[in-house]
């Protein structure tokens, strides 16, 4: 397998990472050597709350996502790319967590639920690019991404998180085992949300977006519960030609010089000159009353 020198090398660092330096390890692997991959995988993880019946509920009431889907959208991923970015312990990390705790102090759920949605954003990350990306995550990147999320639900207040990536594998597959299931909430915000991705898609492969996004699930369950088209082996195997072409090119390549994310500069259609951290997040959510970080 041919790989450029500076992937090669970029590799061995990664593989060789210190468990002590698991925020910087897990930063590299996300905005540099496995960026692409893992920015789908974080794509993807936006869509398992709707296939929660309970969770669908709530933000189908909340309003926010079929009014302003695609900010909704937008603002998840740059609060989590702005975590990665700039460390937890920024003082812009630090208001990104005041953020999320804010947004949901008032939210119902139990803390099996809050815990699911926050192994999402590993998880499912994770695998896709386990499946599809151009090369596998080392064993130090799977410890860093385990370690950042673990402090991150820390931060929250969020108990009972596993100690290593297996054992967020094992929690968050025995959650949607027992809580998957269609709804109405859930399929309307799916059908809200697919407008996002299908912006990013060229113009011809619009009205195949929802297809896409089964092929790409590559889950039953989750495909019935969200309300899409059931992908063809042909879809399948397509995407699966069309990534493998893609990982033969990336390995020629040589690795970016500049990070996939800078805070404060991630160009979008929605904030195309750059945005400051008081533009993020919904419009309803309550305002800072204390210096406190947890969920109430």
């Amino acid at each position: 397998m041919i790989i450029h020198t500076s992937l090669a090398a970029s590799q061995r660092r990664q593989e060789r990472a210190a468990p002590e330096d698991w925020q910087e390890t897990f930063r590299h692997m996300v905005l540099f050597d496995l960026a692409a991959d893992m920015e789908l995988g974080f794509f993807l993880s936006y869509y398992r709350n709707f296939a929660i019946p309970s969770m669908a509920a709530t933000l189908h009431a909340n309003g926010e996502i079929q009014q302003r889907p695609m900010k909704r959208s937008y603002d998840t991923a740059i609060v989590i790319y702005e975590l990665i970015a700039s460390g937890l312990d920024s003082d812009r990390g630090r208001q990104m967590i005041d953020l999320l705790n804010r947004a949901h102090r008032n939210v119902p759920g139990s803390n099996d639920d809050f815990l699911y949605v926050l192994l999402t954003l590993l998880v499912v990350p994770i695998r896709w690019t386990q499946h599809h990306g151009w090369r596998q995550p080392t064993s130090a990147e799977l410890a860093a991404a385990s370690s950042f999320f673990t402090e991150l639900g820390a931060r929250m207040n969020i108990a009972g998180i596993p100690a290593t990536y297996a054992e967020a594998e094992l929690f968050f597959d025995r959650y949607e085992a027992a809580h998957v299931a269609p709804s109405a909430e859930g399929q309307q915000l799916m059908d809200a949300t697919v407008q996002v991705f299908q912006s990013r898609l060229p113009r011809p492969l619009w009205p195949f977006a929802s297809h896409i996004i089964s092929v790409m699930l590559d889950d039953e369950r989750l495909v019935e519960a969200l309300g899409l088209p059931r992908p063809s082996r042909v879809s399948s195997g397509l995407m699966t030609r069309g990534l493998a072409i893609r990982n033969a090119i990336r390995r020629r390549r040589p690795l970016g010089q500049n990070p996939h994310f800078t805070p404060g500069k991630a160009g979008s259609s929605l904030y195309p000159g750059g945005y400051s951290l008081d533009q993020i997040g919904p419009d309803n959510v309550p305002q800072p009353k204390t210096a406190s970080h947890e969920l109430s």
